[in-house]
C-alpha cells in the first residue's frame, strides 16, 4: 500500500515549455506570409502601377468583363467607350487589364 501512495506522489514530467507551444503558430504565420500575404502584396503593387500608367486610347478590360477604349481619365473615374457613341464611367480600380499594352508586348516579341 505504501508503494502505491509513494508512486502517486512522484514528481510528474513537465509539459512542453512555452517556446515549444508557440513555435507551431510562428511557423504557420511564416508559411502564410510567404505563400499568401507576400504574393498578394506584389500583385496589388503591380495593379497600382498599371493604373498609374493608364492613358487615353488604351484598350482595357474591367473586372466585370467589359472591354472598352479609354476616352477620359480623372483621379478616380475612367470614361470608357464600349461601342460607337456608348460611353460608361467606371471606378478606376475596377480596370483589371490593359489590352493595348499586351498587344504591343506581343508585337515586340515577334520582331
Amino acid at each position: 500500500m505504501i508503494d502505491i501512495a509513494y508512486a502517486q506522489t512522484a514528481p510528474g514530467l513537465g509539459g512542453p515549455g512555452p517556446m515549444m507551444t508557440i513555435f507551431p503558430f510562428i511557423l504557420i504565420f511564416i508559411i502564410m506570409y510567404f505563400m499568401v500575404i507576400r504574393p498578394q502584396q506584389k500583385k496589388t503593387k503591380e495593379h497600382r502601377e498599371m493604373l498609374a500608367k493608364l492613358k487615353k486610347n488604351d484598350e482595357v478590360m474591367t473586372s466585370g468583363g467589359i472591354y472598352g477604349k479609354v476616352i477620359d481619365l480623372k483621379e478616380t473615374v475612367v470614361t470608357l467607350e464600349v461601342a460607337p457613341n456608348v460611353r460608361i464611367r467606371v471606378h478606376r480600380p475596377q480596370i483589371s487589364l490593359v489590352i493595348t499594352a499586351d498587344k504591343a508586348l506581343a508585337k515586340e516579341a515577334k520582331e
